[in-house]
């Protein structure tokens, strides 16, 4: 598709890879709305991207409605879902807790189907060719030690990608799986563990580009997974 036609909902694009994305789209003549639960940083972070900003929490049910309906309105239409909200919380089994668990759940997996849920309903409905990113993580290829609830998060997001596309095919909707390797973002520090990622690791920018890939395709073909590795990280 062609970027300027781009009418792109970002979810968790209040910094890092989301709020990269959607400044990048808005550079190529996207329109861009973003998402987050602190609306201060949220508006900021719009500012910044010149994108709409839309305050919404992606695990409340009514939230997610209202975020999609308002995308709808405010761009003049919808045909791009980037799910990217998310976050990490990482002890081992036998110091984790429920409410660990549940948190990171609600928001990476409850989440990222009730956006996906409310725009595809959204293309559908309109006769749309729709397109559906879901950053998932390397996180959902492999395991380790300390990831449980995480990584069991990403799994849940690779194979609810799976069932996704295997539905909305026929309505001409692209569902694509996106994942990176670890990025330079706040991500460790906001998930409670003092980790500075090398200068060599990928950067938000990096993701953006593999979005703009995914979506620059043309519409009869798409890439179902593509997964993003720095190339000599320390």
């Amino acid at each position: 598709m062609k970027l300027d036609q781009v009418r792109a909902l970002v979810t968790g694009g209040s910094s890092g890879i989301g709020l990269e994305v959607a400044r990048d789209l808005v550079e190529q003549g996207a329109a861009v709305a973003i998402c987050g639960r602190d609306e201060k940083r949220l508006k900021d972070a719009a500012a910044k991207a010149g994108a709409e900003a839309i305050h919404a929490d992606v695990s409340v049910e009514a939230d997610v409605e209202r975020l999609v309906a308002q995308a709808r309105q405010r761009l003049g239409g919808l045909n791009v879902l980037i799910n990217n909200a998310g976050f990490g919380s990482f002890r081992e089994l036998t110091d984790l807790d429920v409410a660990d668990m549940d948190a990171i759940w609600a928001t990476n997996v409850r989440g990222a189907m009730l956006v996906a849920r409310e725009c595809a309903r959204s293309f559908i409905r309109d006769k749309t060719r729709g397109n559906i990113i879901n950053v998932a993580s390397t996180a959902g290829q492999r395991g380790f030690a300390g990831g449980t609830a995480y990584v069991a998060s990403k799994f849940a997001l690779r194979g609810m990608t799976e069932c996704w596309r295997a539905e909305l095919r026929k309505h001409d909707i692209r569902v694509m799986l996106l994942n990176p390797s670890e990025v330079q973002t706040e991500f460790f520090s906001t998930a409670g563990r003092e980790r500075k990622a090398s200068e060599r690791k990928l950067r938000p920018i990096e993701i953006a580009h593999a979005v703009r890939a995914m979506l620059e395709m043309d519409d009869r073909g798409f890439i179902t997974d593509l997964t993003v590795w720095a190339t000599n990280p320390d």
